[in-house]
């Protein structure tokens, strides 16, 4: 398996609760091709309702295995990066825990339901990149259907009979 490791920039965004019962959200809004060498967590602007964050350099891993969730991913015109954020309890208050260009990786972090889940547009240098890796690596996987097997060896056929006679009947050894 080939893979390669990109380092992006990521931008998220803090909402402040619309009422007095409601919780403060996080989102991923932009990433960078490259990371800039800025801190994380350093502020970029905002009001008091909303608030940009620089989240710092987080690394986008492309396997050769994936080529074709990565080429479906590019033909939709509309390329997405998946970016998971972790709620977290410390100084800093969300994690990125993962930054993808694999629709079904993205997907698969929905499945235990504590990760904020959010897609952004794949900036045009990435998936150059990515478009690039795939011409290299990707390999056709050719769909072969099995076929079925339909001889029965022992147990029961269509209508419940099978070679060794209808259900609960018991077989005699031969004799010689």
């Amino acid at each position: 398996m080939v893979q390669t490791e990109l380092t992006v920039g990521l931008v998220i965004e803090r909402w402040a609760p619309v009422s007095e019962w409601g919780t403060v959200s996080w989102r991923p809004t932009a990433v960078f091709a490259s990371a800039p060498d800025v801190a994380p967590w350093t502020p970029l602007g905002g009001d008091a309702t909303r608030r940009m964050y620089y989240a710092g350099a987080h690394p986008l891993t492309i396997y050769s295995t994936e080529t074709a969730n990565y080429r479906d991913n590019l033909a939709t015109g509309d390329p997405k990066l998946w970016v998971v954020l972790r709620p977290q309890t410390d100084d800093v208050p969300v994690e990125v825990t993962a930054v993808t260009a694999d629709p079904a990786e993205g997907e698969a972090f929905t499945e235990p339901g504590i990760d904020i889940v959010e897609t952004i547009a794949m900036p045009p240098e990435i998936a150059a990149v990515i478009a690039q890796f795939i011409a290299d690596h990707h390999v056709e996987h050719v769909f072969e259907k099995r076929k079925r097997d339909r001889q029965k060896i022992g147990g029961y056929g269509p209508g419940g009979i099978g070679r060794d006679g209808p259900p609960g009947t018991i077989k005699k050894p031969e004799t010689t």
